[in-house]
């Protein structure tokens, strides 16, 4: 019985640990505002527990900044037909999303994306 006992706790501890440590996007990013920005892809991380786009591009003021773009986690842009090879440095692309909530960061939560040169997009998986 006590070992029956144990494993329920700590069955229970792995599975609520996980999900106490996601976070809301709303509390890092400001969702009802949405930003376009046109740059060049640094680098593309297809990693949990989500992807990053890292991509150069103007600020307000026209000077060039790194952004990095939070994406979805990898098993569903997998589903979507994301691989690690869908973007690569050099790529230019039009990126739409939500700005970071601290300014200076130049974080975006990606709600969308273009690759201009051969006009290959993804829309949150809606095409």
């Amino acid at each position: 019985m006590r070992r029956t006992l144990t494993a329920l706790v700590i069955g229970t501890i792995v599975a609520v640990v996980p999900a106490s440590a996601h976070h809301s996007f709303a509390a890092f990013y400001f969702e009802s505002q949405s930003i376009t920005l046109e740059g060049v892809v640094q680098e593309f991380q297809l990693r949990s527990p989500h992807a990053v786009l890292v991509f150069t591009a103007p600020d307000q003021d026209g000077r060039t900044q790194t952004y990095a773009a939070e994406w979805g986690n990898p098993r569903r842009l997998g589903g979507q037909g994301v691989t690690k090879d869908t973007l690569k440095p050099g790529d230019v692309v039009i990126v739409t999303g939500s700005p970071g909530r601290v300014a200076s960061e130049y974080k975006v939560h990606l709600k969308g994306i273009r690759r201009a040169a051969d006009g290959w997009t993804w829309s949150g998986g809606r095409r």
